[in-house]
């Protein structure tokens, strides 16, 4: 079964960027879209990212739109979240894995190990 593990995190200043990477242990299907969610203590599971195979589109919620963007490098099989201008709100363990759209949101599976991302004031 395919698990995507999530690298690259870090402590970082406020205002500061970061690259995170997701590789894929396995192989990924076409209809795996690949996005990014985030799971701080005591808060809910956010998602930041989610690609639509449908119209190949990507979501980004309001607390990271125009900050976070997402890209890939098909030849790697990597897919990366580029986080700028950061601030302590974003700090949370990061994870990716294959998204998809339920009437409620937004669903991850095939999910592996995150990484930390730490936004110091």
């Amino acid at each position: 079964e395919v698990q995507l593990q999530a690298s690259g995190g870090g402590v970082v200043r406020a205002g500061g960027s970061l690259r995170l990477s997701c590789a894929a242990s396995g192989f990924v299907f076409d209809d795996c879209a690949i996005g990014w969610f985030r799971q701080a203590p005591g808060k809910e599971r956010e998602g930041v990212s989610c690609f639509s195979v449908s119209d190949g589109s990507t979501y980004y919620p309001d607390s990271v739109k125009g900050r976070f963007t997402t890209s890939s490098d098909n030849a790697k099989n990597t897919w990366y979240l580029q986080m700028s201008s950061l601030k302590p709100e974003d700090t949370a363990v990061y994870y990716c894995g294959c998204c998809r759209r339920e009437y409620y949101g937004y669903e991850y599976d095939h999910w592996g190990q995150g990484t930390q991302v730490t936004v110091s004031s």
